[in-house]
């Protein structure tokens, strides 16, 4: 009873402790943390298999290294040869261009659309609505009604062409007989006699400007009595 007493006693300080004998058991850690092999394999291939994997992370790393290299190495390059981004965006999306064309999908694409083309051409509802068209634009323009349409365009030009020739010729005889009438002689005759008398007015005061006086010319004395 009282070993029973003990076990389920709360108060004690080793409750929900393991006993000695369990917590001295030896515990694998790599076999605990070593997850089970997949089905099918054995441990010899399983740890085959991750020593490959190893090798292969390890190339990828080194290649990453080798392609960054290069890449800057590229780059050098094309700075010293004066070569921008967008050159090589051009060249990138002239060569996908040429990769589209050359692609599988794009010939059997065109080569279909060549041959839809070939048959809507060559179909009896293609060539009956072709023909029906050429009739319809045949019957049309040897019709009457075209005819005299035409015809009364034809003679609206000519004579809008002849009334505007007409109009030109009776402007210009307008203004030759203008200038040919007395009224306009004389105001030409007059124009004339008062620029005369300007210029001739403008001559004079400019002789009287510049005309020097003599040794023994003595200036005009105001004789006013003061």
């Amino acid at each position: 009873m009282e070993s029973a007493n003990q076990d389920i006693n709360l108060n004690s300080p080793n409750k929900g402790l393991l006993s000695d004998s369990m917590t001295d058991v030896p515990v694998d850690s790599a076999a605990a943390a070593r997850t089970s092999a997949p089905e099918g394999l054995t441990l010899a291939e399983e740890e085959e298999l991750r020593s490959e994997l190893a090798k292969v992370e390890e190339e990828i790393g080194t290649l990453r290294q080798v392609l960054a290299a290069k890449e800057r190495h590229c780059g050098e390059l094309k700075r010293k040869l004066g070569l921008t981004p967008l050159d090589g965006l051009k060249q990138n999306l002239s060569k996908s261009w040429h990769d589209v064309q050359v692609s599988n999908a794009y010939v059997k694409t065109s080569e279909k659309l060549g041959e839809w083309n070939e048959k809507v051409t060559q179909s009896d509802l293609y060539l009956s609505a072709s023909n029906t068209l050429e009739d319809w634009n045949e019957k049309l323009t040897q019709s009457e009604a075209y005819k005299k349409t035409q015809e009364t365009l034809s003679q609206a030009g000519q004579k809008t062409s002849a009334a505007l020739s007409n109009v030109g010729s009776v402007i210009s005889r307008k203004l030759g007989d203008m200038r040919n009438s007395a009224t306009f002689k004389s105001f030409e005759d007059r124009v004339g006699t008062i620029k005369s008398r300007v210029v001739g007015s403008r001559e004079n005061s400019t002789d009287g400007l510049h005309s020097p006086l003599g040794a023994g010319d003595k200036p005009p004395q105001d004789n006013a009595p003061f």
